[in-house]
């Protein structure tokens, strides 16, 4: 007679994301742990007089979901309540965002800062019908003059001010710009209060820095939406020095002191995997070396919950800004070399081949953000490099976001198991702007996840939140319909895949990059009971109508961590 469960499952459609992509009906956990899955007989004989039965009622429980690219701390503190939501369709016009900063003045001691996150040029009226029109520190004077203001976009790659804050932060037409970093100016050679990339950390530094209250804050905010999603685990892609002006320096190594407090209180109610983060957007391979082995990272008590796991390095930005570095120009002014502390372009081909070799050899899973063909081909010859210079078995690389992933690129990831991590939510999001940028040939292709399937290569997705919201619902929307947020118009449908590939890649392709397969990512006997029930059958769902599928339970180790069903 087997043990009685916690808890059992039974009537609706259990995904299973077995290799076969099993459809069982029934399942029960005990102690954390997955002990059957299968038809309802197989667990009758495990419901006690103590074990919780859920009705699934004709509704799914698939694995707990993965969002394999997501700032927790950044999300928190960039979010209602430590901040204004600026995102679209709460913000459709500079004008709205206006309105919100004045609303925020009028409740907010003068002196103090008003902060904001999620505008978006491609959503701003004035913009859309003048792309000339770009926000400006006048535009926030007349509703703020007596609060520094700071509003960062929806990409975190540029930030909005108004005069108190260029003030507070000692900015002017004198101001040396950081090497990579764009501050906007007038004719007259003021800055309008419009940063982009390294520059942003002119006017971020200004901010009164986070405590570890509300660094704490920020990150309990982001654990209870994120268990209200159905989302179990999540990286942390980039946290340490380097991370001290980004995002108001929510990326710093203090986060990650936070994290293990959290652990220490039974507070974190997520798998939490965290990149290293040594230097910030802009680095030399020496100082990335320098401050990599200058780190001392002590071992977690419980790494199934908080684990180190490898280092993250920056090789561009994105579009639309300047930086993804492209082989041939983008129709919104990128440019084929990438130019970085006065290199050639030749010159940071060898300076990001040292630092993924650093890495590489001293042990290090690597996550490399970048966006552009030329950049990716770039990373990922170093990858194979690096490989083959101090061979590692399953080192498990991998590029971040990978937009404009090349035959070649494709090619050298599948050969040496190396994988890729797309934004989906990011593609619906921009996908009408990105035509106007890169041109209707590029848009189309960008994420191509039919062709990095295709390839061999396990994918893993995410919102790179505070980016996009992290609903993955709408992330798999995106991969089966390719359709974009503001249109609707389908952008590459060639690169469509299907519902189980989709869920691949939010459940155990992502536990693949976490090293973590064998025991998440999957309902499998012996694997940990985290589970995502959703009221409504996935399977069966228009593809348009899955993002409004309920999440109604939340399990995490046999734990409940969200329920909806008796509320």
């Amino acid at each position: 007679m087997p043990d009685f469960a916690d808890l059992v499952f039974v009537n609706g459609s259990v995904l299973t994301v077995d290799p076969d992509f099993t459809v069982a009906s029934a399942l029960a956990v005990t102690d954390g742990v997955i002990t059957a899955v299968g038809a309802r007989a197989d667990v009758e004989d495990r419901i006690g007089p103590d074990t919780r039965v859920v009705d699934l009622d004709g509704g799914t429980l698939l694995p707990g979901i993965n969002d394999s690219h997501l700032h927790g701390c950044a999300w928190g503190v960039t979010s209602p309540p430590l901040a204004l939501e600026l995102g679209y369709p709460a913000v459709r016009s500079i004008a709205d965002v206006a309105e919100a900063v004045r609303t925020a003045a009028e409740s907010t001691p003068p002196g103090q800062w008003i902060t904001g996150t999620g505008w978006d040029l491609g959503y701003l009226a004035e913009s859309v019908e003048d792309p000339s029109r770009l926000p400006t520190r006048h535009d926030l004077d007349a509703v703020s003059p007596d609060h520094p203001v700071l509003l960062m976009d929806f990409s975190a790659h540029a930030t909005w001010v108004n005069s108190a804050a260029l003030a507070v932060a000692g900015v002017d037409r004198g101001t040396a710009v950081p090497p990579g970093g764009v501050v906007v100016t007038d004719d007259e050679g003021e800055p309008t209060g419009l940063f982009q990339e390294g520059a942003q950390a002119l006017v971020q530094r200004a901010l009164p820095p986070l405590t570890p209250d509300v660094r704490a804050l920020a990150i309990r905010s982001t654990l209870a939406k994120l268990r209200a999603l159905g989302i179990t685990s999540y990286t942390e892609p980039g946290l340490g020095p380097g991370g001290d002006r980004i995002m108001g320096g929510a990326l710093s190594q203090e986060t990650l002191d936070v994290y293990r407090r959290l652990l220490a209180d039974g507070e974190l109610t997520a798998r939490v995997n965290v990149l290293l983060l040594p230097t910030g957007m802009s680095s030399t391979a020496a100082d990335f070396a320098r401050a990599l082995d200058a780190l001392d990272v002590p071992e977690s008590d419980d790494p199934r919950r908080l684990n180190v796991i490898g280092v993250k390095i920056f090789a561009d930005g994105i579009p639309p800004n300047r930086t993804a570095w492209m082989h041939e120009a983008y129709l919104g002014g990128g440019c084929g070399a990438l130019c970085v502390n006065g290199e050639t372009d030749e010159e940071r081909v060898a300076e990001i081949a040292e630092m993924v070799r650093h890495a590489h050899a001293a042990g290090h899973q690597l996550g490399v953000h970048v966006t552009g063909d030329r950049g990716i081909d770039t990373v990922v010859d170093a990858f194979a490099a690096a490989t083959a210079g101090h061979p590692r078995p399953d080192a498990r690389h991998y590029v971040i976001h990978g937009d404009f992933l090349t035959p070649h690129s494709m090619k050298t990831l599948a050969e040496h198991g190396f994988g890729v991590n797309m934004n989906p939510t990011i593609k619906w999001t921009i996908a009408d702007l990105e035509e106007g940028l890169v041109g209707p040939e590029r848009a189309a292709y960008e994420w191509p996840y039919r062709d990095a399937l295709d390839a061999g290569i396990r994918v893993a997705s995410s919102s790179d939140a505070p980016v996009t919201f992290p609903d993955w619902r709408q992330g798999i929307t995106t991969m089966l319909l390719r359709e974009s947020k503001g249109s609707g118009r389908v952008s590459g449908p060639g690169q469509r895949i299907t519902l189980a590939e989709a869920v691949r890649t939010y459940t155990i392709d992502a536990a693949r990059q976490d090293f973590a397969e064998e025991w998440k990512g999957s309902l499998e006997v012996g694997k940990v009971a985290d589970l995502c029930v959703l009221a409504g059958d996935l399977l069966t769902a228009d593809p348009h109508a899955i993002p409004e599928l309920p999440v109604v339970l939340t399990v995490l180790g046999g734990e409940v961590v969200h329920d909806a069903l008796d509320s």
